[in-house]
């Protein structure tokens, strides 16, 4: 089959995508498949319709790749791919959309406000959490204790994004359940050795701790709720939830329709946990 990886796109999150893309290209290599990685930028609908592809596979994370974009263009294209489709990633991507639908659905999520550039700031209660309505990786995201660094927080999210959610902050343990393929994998819990489970705590070896959930209520109730996520937001394929426990209260963060697939990444992580190798995933994500 002749496949092109996708990749690289307009964020922060370009070398991850990168190191994915290449974790992925090796494993179609040796599955056997013809294999084109290409980079998003302005010459890829020329390229995607000179290769032909018969699947493509989207491993670009943030704009232009997880945001409903790369995916628009390949159903103009009439190109397969892998992954949810264009409305469902657009609507994960933004944060603050993503909150609404799970508000609206009785689903726990933290508290939160959303800003854009030029509107006033409220007064909130500290500490609480501020990110890019649109970003992932946890880059850009702090968690403020006062006034100037709630400022200076905004201030410095509005040089990546145009818009920023400011959350309330809750104690508790981060958690998160991989999809793939229909299967629920067993939920993993994050131990940060810093405050937050930020960008440098998620990519640099040895930064954070990773513990299957033992608690069979607990990994009842978060797989229950991914499920439900999954139906509502008609996500296809593949994807990870993110969420924050608080005794037997579960907050749901953010929804990742392209989870990271380096080394150091969550979602193989918890497929080897299921028996299921990394060269499985991919036979199975291209098969489909």
């Amino acid at each position: 089959m002749r496949i092109s990886v996708i990749t690289g796109g307009d964020s922060a999150e370009r070398e991850i995508a990168l190191k994915g893309a290449k974790a992925v290209e090796e494993s179609l290599k040796r599955l056997g498949h013809e294999v084109h990685v290409l980079e998003i930028d302005e010459n890829i609908c020329s390229i995607l319709k000179a290769i032909k592809p018969d699947k493509a596979f989207i491993i670009a994370h943030g704009a232009y790749g997880e945001d409903g974009k790369i995916q628009g263009l390949l159903d103009i294209l009439k190109i397969e791919y892998i992954g949810s489709n264009t409305k469902s990633s657009a609507i994960c991507m933004d944060k603050d959309f993503t909150k609404q639908i799970l508000a609206f659905n009785n689903i726990k999520t933290p508290k939160w406000t959303s800003l854009k550039k030029g509107d006033s700031i409220d007064t909130h209660q500290y500490p609480c959490i501020v990110k890019p309505a649109n970003g992932g990786s946890s880059f850009g995201l702090f968690k403020v204790e006062d006034d100037k660094s709630l400022k200076q927080a905004i201030e410095n999210i509005f040089k990546m994004d145009d818009k920023l959610i400011i959350e309330e902050f809750i104690e508790g343990a981060d958690m998160t359940v991989g999809y793939f393929k229909g299967t629920l994998l067993d939920p993993i819990e994050i131990r940060p050795k810093k405050d937050i489970y930020d960008f440098e705590s998620k990519y640099t070896q040895g930064m954070s701790q990773y513990l299957f959930v033992e608690d069979d209520n607990l990994i009842k109730s978060l797989k229950n709720i991914t499920k439900n996520i999954i139906d509502i937001f008609e996500l296809k394929d593949i994807a990870r939830i993110d969420f924050r426990v608080k005794k037997d209260e579960i907050y749901t963060l953010e929804i990742n329709t392209i989870p990271g697939l380096t080394e150091l990444s969550l979602l193989p992580m918890g497929l080897k946990k299921a028996g299921i190798s990394f060269d499985d995933m991919v036979r199975g994500l291209i098969n489909g």
